[in-house]
């Protein structure tokens, strides 16, 4: 095989899985579609494997039929059609890695993850199993941002077990550093939007919180301009982060669109952070719209969205895609250390405080 004429990477390979899914009949549609979607987070390019004489079939997701499919693909590569927006701009582990290596220091001095999930609403691991890992990482702080009580379909959690959690969270701190391992839990949550971006939880419950998250998750398939929901999610004192904003999900949902230098234009006037979500099927805010915020000057978040503790390595999709679209690390909350975190949470609470009238 000659991989220097035509050589197909695994970002290629899920563009021509999910075309060949389109003709394809049940079960061999599903398992396409399925392969496409991981073909981001193959640890190694295909056509390498191939090369070294390995089996397909070590892939995730690539069973006999497709290892037979893909060997055609590589020994004879066709042409590639440009992937249309609703699988355009999506990284491959590879090539995150690729990029990193460009930036010695990004992954090595990256001090927590603002997004994560547990199984007090959809997540498999616990905090402790959450906070182990990510202490096993290095990391000096992980945010916990279990859904709130409004997104029932993933257990969403109200002020009553929200007060239930931060009392476990000070149980397993306390635990972790008689085991010496000194990691700050944060206590947060997603906390859920409506259109109006209104939250779903009581302001005093979320006052005590170290740092909340907001995120849409309805009304997702809008396609007409979005502007005034983002630009009133933005306006609600309660929350500091804008998280996955556009909703986007690789081969599944185009995600939502609006004026996007005057949502990060409001961002950056109001302090608050927006986020790249690291889930390589999501990968939200993509490069093209980090250009954008970076031109506007706002803050960004970095959050893994891991649903168990092995997803923690999915903050490689989220610093690839900021160093691509060329954030400088002073911008970016997960480089602060959590003294920074905190003023800036509180400084943000305290401006959001006087536009609203609160203060």
């Amino acid at each position: 095989m000659s991989t220097s004429d035509h050589f197909l990477d695994n970002s290629s390979l899920a563009e021509l899985l999910a075309v060949a899914a389109e003709s394809a009949k049940m079960p061999l549609q599903k398992a396409l579609r399925r392969a496409s979607r991981k073909a981001f987070m193959w640890p190694e390019e295909a056509a390498r494997i191939l090369q070294d004489g390995r089996p397909l079939t070590e892939l995730p997701a690539v069973g006999p039929t497709l290892s037979r499919v893909m060997h055609g693909w590589l020994h004879n590569p066709p042409d590639v059609p440009v992937p249309p927006k609703i699988r355009s701009g999506f990284l491959s582990l590879p090539e995150t890695r690729s990029i990193l290596r460009g930036e010695p220091g990004w992954s090595e001095t990256v001090k927590g993850d603002l997004q994560t999930h547990t199984r007090w609403s959809d997540g498999s691991g616990s905090i402790e199993e959450m906070a182990r890992a990510a202490a096993e990482r290095g990391y000096e702080f992980i945010a916990i941002t279990d859904h709130s009580k409004g997104l029932k379909i993933a257990g969403g959690i109200n002020e009553e077990q929200l007060g239930q959690q931060a009392e476990e969270i000070e149980t397993v701190t306390a635990s972790l550093r008689s085991h010496g391992l000194d990691i700050v839990v944060l206590r947060s949550v997603e906390l859920n939007l409506d259109t109006l971006g209104r939250g779903d939880l009581d302001p005093r419950s979320l006052a005590g919180l170290d740092i909340v998250l907001g995120c849409f998750h309805s009304a997702l398939r809008k396609k007409e301009d979005q502007t005034a929901r983002y630009l009133a999610a933005l306006r609600n004192p309660d929350i500091q982060i804008l998280g996955h904003p556009r909703g986007r999900i690789y081969n599944f949902r185009l995600g939502l669109d609006a004026d996007w230098e005057r949502v990060f234009g409001m961002a950056a006037e109001l302090g608050k952070a927006v986020e790249i979500d690291g889930y390589p099927d999501r990968q939200d805010l993509s490069i093209d719209l980090l250009e954008i915020a970076r031109r506007a000057g706002c803050r960004i978040s970095l959050g893994t969205d891991a649903h168990d503790p092995h997803q923690l390595r999915f903050i490689d999709y989220s610093l690839a895609s900021a160093v691509r679209a060329g954030i400088e690390r002073d911008r970016i909350l997960n480089f602060m250390d959590v003294h920074q975190l905190r003023t800036w949470v509180q400084h943000v609470r305290e401006q959001s405080a006087r536009v609203d009238g609160r203060a």
